[in-house]
Formats: structure tokens, sequence, C-alpha cells
């Protein structure tokens, strides 16, 4: 695990609305570009005032010294974000790579399964599995077409890709779990399934990859605030032992999480987050979100900028 704080460095240099409360952002973090691997993630502090937030890293590019988040907006800091952060700003703080990076080999045929934001983490493990030589199958689901991320960057990272949408606005209607199956009856049991999406979701594609005897990993987040493993706020339990997510993982063998202990961890403060969330939007109601001349205004900058 490497950790670099280089705020003189971490400016906001692009960012682009791609589905409704879902953002991407371009900053500029040369020391993070280039010693992230996949699965690592950072911790971002938006403002002074704002509170820490994990976000895995979705992509990287290490010539231009940028790394790039696919952030959904579910609170008030990732709101504040979006709404109040602007293309040529610094953010206060930003620590990474974070985590310990994907375990990488040529397994063979690997099912890359990604729900919904999901996709955005699951992006550089696809691409570094298939450097590594393995055929890679991308399973990409979400509840409509409108909320679909990365599509094209999922396609140049896979040899093939299936996609599901809870209500059959595109692709096949049904679900990930449900495209498992149709890939397996097709063209027999993968090596691998790597699994990153919403809690349920990873939970229920571990149960039915144990039935078909697929090794599986999640990627896990949860609460999580120093991200040095000191706090303990984002222990879990996996094969009855505690681990901390921000060392030990953040991905873990889907077999052996204790999904329903982790999910009622998770709602501990949805109360208060909801609050929070709500006073924001109440706050700043006057104030125009996702609007086209926002969007013209980001991307002018973002091409000053370059």
């Amino acid at each position: 695990m490497t950790a670099t704080i280089n705020p003189e460095k971490s400016v906001l240099v692009a960012k682009e609305f791609l589905s409704p409360k879902v953002t991407k952002y371009v900053l500029s973090a040369p020391d993070i570009a280039r010693r992230r691997k996949p699965g690592q993630f950072v911790i971002v502090r938006a403002h002074a005032d704002s509170e820490r937030i994990p976000l895995t890293i979705a992509d990287a590019d290490a010539d231009k010294g940028t790394i790039t988040l696919i952030v959904q907006e579910v609170g008030k800091s990732t709101a504040e974000m979006a709404h109040l952060l602007r293309v040529g700003e610094k953010v206060a703080d930003l620590v990474g790579p974070l985590g310990t990076p994907t375990h990488i080999e040529k397994w063979g045929k690997v099912l890359a399964v990604g729900g919904g934001i999901g996709i955005a983490p699951l992006h550089p493990i696809a691409q570094a599995l298939r450097a590594a030589g393995n055929e890679v199958i991308g399973i990409l689901g979400a509840r409509s077409k409108d909320l679909f991320i990365m599509e094209a960057e999922m396609r140049k990272a896979c040899d093939r890709v299936r996609i599901v949408t809870d209500d059959g606005s595109y692709g096949e209607k049904g679900l990930v779990t449900d495209a498992i199956r149709a890939e397996t009856e097709a063209g027999g049991k993968a090596d691998l399934c790597v699994a990153i999406g919403p809690l349920v979701m990873m939970k229920f594609v571990s149960a039915l990859t144990k039935q078909l005897g697929i090794p599986t990993l999640v990627s896990l987040n949860p609460v999580m605030i120093d991200g040095t493993g000191m706090c303990g706020g984002c222990r879990v339990t996996v094969g009855g032992e505690t681990k901390f997510v921000c060392v030990d993982g953040p991905e873990f063998n889907g077999h052996l999480v204790d999904f329903e202990e982790l999910a009622r961890r998770q709602r501990f403060y949805v109360p208060q987050e909801k609050s929070r969330y709500d006073e924001f939007l109440r706050r700043h109601d006057h104030e125009p979100k996702d609007c086209r001349l926002l969007r013209m205004v980001d991307a002018a900058k973002a091409q000053e900028a370059k």
C-alpha cells in the first residue's frame, strides 16, 4: 500500500455527467496515476469542511498524470462534489492509492460482473485480466438503459459483453445472475468471477457462483474513515474472521463474506445520511443542478486546461 497526499496537484481537470446522479471526475494526481494498480482506491475530501470519502479509481493516465473517478450522488459529500466542485478547482486533499491491489494472473475464462456504478471499479480489473491473457466476459447490469455507464470502455476491456436491464429497456431483460447462468450453460463454467456492484447484487452473485463452483471475488465499500486500518470502521467478517476493508481488501472471497452482517452495518447511518443530504438539497435548491449550461462551462474549462 502506498499513500500520497498531494493537494497542490489535485485539481479537477474535467467533469462529465454520465447519467442521473452519476458523475465522472478527472483529477490531476501524477504520483497516484503512476503508482495505482487495479482494485485500489483513493480517499477524497472535496472542500475544507467536507468529510473524507473512499472512491475506487476507475481509470488512470500516467502520461497525463490524471486519475478518473466515477461517483454516484448518494449523500451530502457526493452531492457537494456533483453540484459545487468546479473544473479548475483544487480538492482539499487526495490520499492514495490505498487498499490491496487485485491479484492478477492467467486464470482462463473470467466473468467480469458489474452492476450499476460497480461497472466503474470493474473496468481497470477487466483491463488487467485481459492483458494477462484471460478470456474476459463482461456481464453488465443496470435497472434501465439510462443508468448504464462505461459501456464503450468495458467493450474494449472485454472479449465479449452481455448486457441486462431489470426493465428490459436495453440488452436482455433480467438480472446479472440470469446472464451468469446463460453464459455458463452456453460456454461452460468460468474459472473466476469478479463481481462489483450493489451489496445485494454481490450477495446473490456469490450465492449462485458457489452453487456453480466458480471462485468469486467481490469488492466491498463499507463505512470508511481513515483508510489505514486504524479506526476499525470498515470491518467485515470473512470466513468467520474480522477483516478491515481498507487494508485487507477491498476485494474478498465472495463465498466467505457475511453479507447479512455487512448489510446491517451499512444501514446504521442511513437516517443521518438522508437527513444531511436532504438538508443540502434544501439549502442549494435555488442553484441549477446537472443543467446544460453548467455542462458547457465545465467542458470549456476542461478544453482550456488541455
